[in-house]
């Protein structure tokens, strides 16, 4: 039986299994909302909450609880969470029932990523404004699409003494608020084809793609979580080599296990490793990740040595071919700063994912609810000063 809409919501915990099936019928939701992302960090107390209107399961959000130094209370974390209506015009009939019980479980605040977008900038906007002088940030520009829902959804956060997160250049050190996305459906909803998405891409990422086919790159990529394995060393060898060059402390081998057998367990598909070899020598590696109609690139290396056969291309372009053949709605490429002043260091990164045609997209970012303020102050304090 169906609950009338007027139900009142109600949170509580529920199993993995309740928490998996509700995203099953979700066309997107974060790979950082599922319940295998729980058990990638470990070291995070973990939880599936469920947001209920009568009997009806409505939402759901893996809460991460991190303890505070020498007591046992907790921030709760809820990555680029939670799943529920953002639409909806009354926010606080969610996050009312969802903040009594976090508080319930001991938490003096709380985090959380919700996943909707405020802006959308187009490739060539973004390339005009590396271009520009006078244009140091994204905000900058004046967006293609400005999206009524988040402006809401900011509002609404704000009346509801929620604290946004600010981020300071760089990448936040929670998630990050802009991404760069390849849409993989044309405006109508019908899904776009190879040659579509091969002409959205400016002339340099094609003649890169073409290039390392003329040179004989190959990419091999996983089919099973099992397989997965068998190529993970290769992959983390060649991501520690790209962390030494690049400067960047890189993640343990062990990580990347937990990584690829949690997620690899709650769906066949859910997890991939695609590798691009020149003869013998590997020259690029990544991970990919696809939740529904949301498939991302999450991790990538590449070889010092034969940038010249364009692996990285090669590798990227196996990837988004096969999101296109799962029936993506989206490739999403991950973080980008805002940042677009030609002297920052992250400015190649932002015009390599430029490169590929797609949109630069800006989330409303991480926001905090203190609910013990003095517990609250603490640990935005211990926490500064680990930064």
């Amino acid at each position: 039986m169906t609950s009338p809409p007027s139900a009142p919501l109600t949170v509580r915990d529920v199993t993995e299994e309740e928490h998996l099936d509700f995203l099953r019928g979700r066309r997107s939701a974060s790979f950082l909302q599922t319940p295998a992302w729980g058990r990638v960090k470990s070291e995070w107390r973990r939880e599936s909450l469920g947001f209920l209107r009568g009997d009806d399961l409505v939402g759901v959000g893996l809460v991460l609880y991190r303890q505070l130094p020498r007591v046992k209370r907790y921030l709760a974390y809820l990555p680029e969470g939670p799943v529920i209506d953002w639409a909806d015009d009354d926010l606080a009939a969610w996050l009312t029932p969802m903040t009594a019980h976090l508080k319930s479980r001991g938490a003096f605040g709380v985090r959380m990523g919700p996943p909707v977008v405020t802006r959308r900038w187009t490739a060539a906007q973004v390339k005009e404004g590396i271009a520009d002088e006078g244009v140091r940030r994204l905000g900058d520009l004046a967006p293609s699409e400005r999206d009524h829902t988040g402006a809401r959804v900011v509002s609404q956060l704000d009346e509801l003494g929620w604290i946004r997160q600010s981020v300071d250049g760089g990448f936040a050190a929670g998630q990050p608020q802009h991404n760069f996305q390849v849409p993989l459906r044309a405006a109508d909803g019908s899904p776009r084809t190879e040659d579509d998405v091969l002409k959205g891409m400016n002339q340099q990422w094609r003649r890169n793609i073409k290039k390392a086919a003329k040179e004989g790159v190959e990419v091999v990529s996983s089919t099973t979580a099992a397989e997965a394995l068998e190529l993970l060393p290769a992959f983390h060898e060649l991501y520690v080599h790209t962390a030494e060059r690049d400067h960047f402390t890189p993640r343990p081998l062990a990580y990347f296990r937990t990584m690829v057998e949690a997620l690899g367990a709650e769906e066949p598909d859910r997890i991939r490793l695609y590798l691009g070899r020149h003869e013998d020598d590997l020259v690029a590696a990544t991970i990919a990740i696809r939740v529904g109609g949301h498939a991302w690139y999450s991790y990538g290396a590449s070889s010092t040595e034969k940038r010249e056969v364009r692996g990285s291309n090669a590798v990227q372009w196996a990837m988004i071919r096969d999101a296109l053949a799962a029936g993506a709605d989206v490739y999403d490429l991950r973080g980008i700063t805002e940042t677009l002043d030609s002297d920052d260091p992250h400015l190649g990164l932002i015009q390599f994912k430029v490169g590929t045609g797609g949109e630069a997209v800006e989330y409303v970012g991480e926001w905090d609810l203190p609910l013990s303020r003095p517990l609250y102050k603490a640990f935005d304090l211990y926490m500064r000063r680990r930064g």
